[in-house]
Formats: structure tokens, sequence, C-alpha cells
């Protein structure tokens, strides 16, 4: 069966093909604007995008996996000079990401290939814009830039609006700027704009942040928002990619616009295939920052464990809404201890001397061959992790049967029952079956202080651009690095159970 997918592009099912050689997959996921701690509703979409990814590199796809993290924004730039957040907007955002980046961790994601950065790609936003002004689908006024949406004839097409229907985008300022309500700010002159600034209580409006500014040929300024999602893709994938992944809450106008910019300026398709994660809900509201009713990624991993939020996300599928409560999280962790019985039942009975090749189970053979098919049945469904974790909890179940029934074990049922539960909810779900937690804690301080050594080398060697380069890897993966005089500390993220 071959995989299909919502495309809400379309808003149909569609079967998936990618479009690169050798069976390559481009992937890009709307990353989290840093300027808080992560929440579960953010955590909903790295889990189902890190289960798409994983699914699709069990297909054999090669998947480029791009995540960005958007570190120039006014919500940002509100918060410089708070606690111990730092003097400047990009210090504020260092912060969150390395928190963010550990979250990540904690929940056992893939690292994905690339987390590019708005700071880090001024001129690729700066060359898109100028491209979209040569080709006339936006025009400056004032030093800012704005993309012309009436220039554009399918824009509405991803949320299904009418241009003439919409309401003015972007802050009041704009709007005697603009040629028509809908435009949008590609560059925005100068820094935050007052009625950005007076949306953030915790402000000091006596002494407002300004943000970062960059120079560019309006004069100076700030990327906008839109934008950036555009040449991030466009730099670290192609210009027509396969997969963009967000929430639902993106579509309009984010998505909508990252369409308009991107295919004006190219000519060509950005994105192949929309998928849109439903949003969180807490007692009938959506989960975010802006309502105070969050619960930080940090403290549910504290609380209850990577495996357990990862079962609680996989029994939704990506596509629906899904409502966070206690009820919810107690039937997540009956699910995950479910499977972690039953694996760990399977594995000591493996190592017992009941374990015999001449028993055969034919129920137990069957309901093994059933879970894979039904498993792979399910995920080629759209990611269907619903009834692909159903399949799982029905192998577990024929697990224990077979061991409560059977004074000598059928050997090769057991050892293929075990190889899919790891292979499915190992490899494809995440979950962790009888991992020494506490030995990869240990390997992996190993491997930084080899990486710190090797950076030291470079150092001493004069080679100071490669000695950065080891040092930024590291802040990607969460190992913070202070340089002391010729010393070098570093602090590991803890991996919390």
């Amino acid at each position: 069966m071959m995989l299909s997918v919502t495309n809400t592009l379309s808003d149909e099912r569609e079967e998936f093909r990618s479009t690169g050689a050798d069976e390559e997959v481009l992937l890009y996921v709307c990353g989290l604007t840093v300027s808080d701690d992560a929440h579960l509703g953010h955590a909903r979409v790295w889990v189902h995008a890190d289960v798409m990814c994983r699914w699709l590199e069990h297909e054999g796809y090669d998947v480029r996996h791009v995540e960005n993290f958007t570190d120039v924004n006014e919500k940002i730039a509100a918060r410089v000079g708070e606690d111990d957040l730092g003097g400047s907007e990009l210090d504020v955002a260092r912060h969150f990401i390395e928190g963010t980046i550990a979250d990540m961790r904690g929940l056992n994601l893939k690292r994905a290939t690339v987390y590019p950065r708005v700071s880090e790609h001024v001129p690729e936003i700066v060359a898109l814009i100028e491209r979209l002004l040569e080709s006339g689908h936006a025009y400056e006024s004032n030093g800012s830039v704005y993309f012309d949406v009436t220039s554009f004839e399918e824009y509405g097409t991803l949320s299904n609006q009418d241009v003439e229907d919409l309401e003015s985008q972007g802050d009041p300022e704009e709007r005697s700027e603009k040629r028509h309500p809908a435009d949008f700010a590609l560059w925005k002159a100068g820094g935050v704009s007052e009625s950005a600034i007076a949306e953030h209580a915790k402000i000091d409006h006596d002494h407002p942040p300004e943000g970062e500014t960059w120079d560019s040929p309006w004069g100076e300024g700030r990327p906008g928002w839109h934008i950036e999602c555009s040449a991030m893709a466009m730099t670290h994938l192609d210009e027509t990619i396969d997969i963009h992944v967000g929430g639902h809450d993106l579509v309009f106008p984010h998505h909508e616009n990252e369409i308009a910019q991107s295919e004006a300026a190219t000519g060509e398709r950005f994105a192949n295939y929309w998928l849109h994660t439903g949003l969180l809900e807490t007692e009938g509201e959506k989960m975010s920052s802006s309502l105070g009713n969050f619960f930080t990624v940090s403290a549910a991993l504290e609380e209850f464990g990577p495996d357990v939020l990862r079962s609680f996300y996989l029994s939704t599928e990506y596509g629906s809404n899904q409502t966070f409560s206690e009820a919810a999280m107690e039937e997540a962790r009956e699910r995950f201890e479910r499977l972690e019985r039953a694996h760990e039942r399977a594995t000591e009975a493996m190592d017992g001397p009941e374990a015999r090749t001449k028993v055969e189970d034919g129920d137990l053979r069957a309901t093994v061959e059933e879970t894979r098919a039904g498993f792979a049945r399910a995920m080629n469904d759209d990611f269907g992790v619903r009834e692909a974790m159903a399949a799982l909890l029905e192998l577990a179940g024929a697990l224990n049967r077979h061991l409560d029934s059977h004074a000598e074990y059928d050997y090769r049922g057991l050892r293929r029952a075990i190889e899919t539960i790891e292979e499915f909810g190992g490899d494809v779900f995440g979950l962790s079956f009888g991992t020494d937690e506490g030995g990869r804690v240990e390997l992996a301080e190993d491997l930084v202080e080899l990486v710190l050594r090797v950076r030291e080398e470079e150092r001493e060697a004069g080679n100071y651009e490669r000695a950065d380069a080891l040092r930024e890897d590291l802040e990607s993966l969460g190992v913070g690095v202070e340089d002391e005089g010729e010393e070098s500390t570093y602090r590991l993220s803890e991996r919390r159970s």
C-alpha cells in the first residue's frame, strides 16, 4: 500500500510521491518563535513530524528535515532585560533555543538535518525580496517592502478565502503604507513598531527595546515574519519541497503568505503536500503562551517522562485536535506500560530455558504478521498513528496470552514479536524499551569531552573557524560550552524520564 496524505492545499487525500532523486524527501517544519519556554502544544507538532520522518525513513526514503527557529520577533524583543534572559533580542532567543533543544532531546526526537535561524539568513531574505520587487510582486513604501497580494492570482487557495474579503494584515502603522489591506510586510523599516511594543505588558514602555536591525537596499530594518520561512526552506531544501508541516493555526496568514511570496518569486510550486496538525486543547481552549494555559515541555517531561508523552500524542491522528487532561495522560501511561511489560516479559522468556524452537504457537505468529501488516497499513493511511498503536497493543495481548498459557515458549514467535515491537514501537514511534538511560548519559558525556578535546586542538592550531563550528554544533545539540581562559567547561542537558 502506497503512502497517502491529506493535503490541505487540495483538501483531498493524495498518493504521496517524492520529487527528489534517489527517493529523497524534502521536509520543512514550521518551527518555534522562541519567546518563551516550549509547551505541549508545540511538542505535539514536533512528535508528529518526528514520527512522519521515522516512517518515511522506514519505508526507504532519505529525509532531509529542516525545522527553523524564529529568533527575530517583537515577542522576543519584548523580553530583553527581563530576569536573566539577556541584554539583546538574540540573547533572549539563544536562551530559549537552548531550552527548546533540550526539550526536543528529552522527547527522544531524531535530530533534524538543520535548524536554521532567521538572524543567520538575512542576506537570503533580502535577495528573495529583491526578486519579488524585480518581478513586480512587491513594492517599497517609506523604507518598508510589502507583497502585493493582488499580483498573485492563487492567493487564498490554501485557506479557501477571497482576497477581497480579507481584513488588513500587520501592524496598524502599516495600513497607510499599503496599497491593499491584505498586503503583508516583507521588510519592516526601523526597529520593532510601537504597536507591537504596546501588545506586550512586560515591556518597560519608557525604555522599549528596539530589536535587532540590518542594513538593506531600502534602509535599516527587519525581516517580516512570513518571508523568513520561504528563504530558509529554499536555502536548505529547494525551490520546490515535498512536505510542509505546521500547526493548523498557521494556515492563514502565515502559510498562505509563504506560498504567495515563494511561488511569485520562482514561478514554481512551493510545496507539494501541506500537512497541518490539529490544536492541543485544555479545558476547551487552545493551549498557548498568550492565554497562559500551557504546560511546559520540561515540566511535563519531569512529571510524565518521554514515553508517556509520546504515547499520549500518538493516541490521536495528527490532523485532529487533541485534549490534554490528567485522565488522558493516565490512559497514555497504561498503554505504554502495557507495551513495555509485554516486551519485558517476552525478552525474559527468550533468555529462559522454556523457550524452545520445537514449540509453535500459530495464534502468536499470526498475530505478529497481522500486527506488521496492520501497522504498515495504518501508517500509510495518512500516518494513522491511532490504528497503528492499536495494532501494537493487540500484539502485546497476544504475547501475554502466549506466556500465560504455555509451559514451553515459541522461540521464533517470541523473537519475531520482540523485533516487531522494537521496530515499530521503538524505531518508528520513538518509544524506549529496556534501554539503559544512565549508560546513554555517560556515553554522551564521554563523546562531548572528546569533541571538546578536538576543539581545543583546533584552537591551539589557530583553526578558530573550525573551533567555533564545533562549539555551534555542540550548542545545537543542547550542550552549553563556556570558555574560561584556556579551559572550556560544558553543561549537558539532562534527559528526563
